[in-house]
């Protein structure tokens, strides 16, 4: 029997969940452009793709220079079979063919809750793409396989200046959490 949102079996379903298969999903939007979006897990093939977004982001968002020699390799890490899926994995958006947006999701385990929490990271849609619902595609990818996997609650951290990724957080139903962030780098 066929799933009715991904025309797959559950054989197709579960090589997919053990990572032997990617299945696509397309979410359309309406927009001007007529775009369709399709959202796929990345694949390593996507890595320089991905690595010069997150260049490219790091200057927008914070006027950081990062190194693509240094960028390139851990994105690369991601997809390291020895690494398992643990450090995480990466999402990306097609648009005719051309790949215009990523995010990362990595994990926390929460013992109050005795569940993960996904985290949404390295969020990056390319700029003549932005406004016609790429990250929501993303995003809405990013909910149905949380949902199946049982997720408790899925969050991100945000710059405090960028009030567009904020509204556009809040527009997809996220709030707010009360907490801060702290750091300290190990030498």
């Amino acid at each position: 029997m066929r799933d009715s949102v991904t025309g797959k079996t559950r054989n197709e379903q579960a090589n997919f969940a053990s990572g032997k298969q990617t299945l696509k999903y397309v979410f359309p939007h309406k927009n001007e452009n007529k775009m369709k979006t399709v959202v796929r897990r990345a694949t390593k093939s996507d890595s320089s793709t991905i690595a010069n977004f997150q260049v490219a982001m790091a200057m927008e968002t914070e006027s950081k220079s990062l190194d693509i020699d240094v960028v390139l390799p851990a994105v690369e890490s991601v997809f390291d079979e020895t690494a398992n899926g643990a450090k995480g994995h990466y999402y990306v958006a097609d648009a005719d063919g051309e790949v215009v947006g990523c995010l990362m999701i990595t994990f926390e385990w929460s013992d109050w809750r005795n569940s993960n929490i996904w985290y949404i990271q390295s969020v990056f849609v390319s700029e003549p793409h932005r406004g016609q619902g790429v990250f929501k595609s993303l995003y809405q990818e990013v909910m149905r396989e949380a949902k199946e996997h049982q997720v408790m609650y899925v969050r991100l951290y945000v710059e405090k200046d960028n009030e567009r990724a904020q509204k556009t957080y809040e527009s997809l139903g996220m709030k707010q959490l009360p907490y801060l962030m702290y750091d300290v780098r190990i030498q």
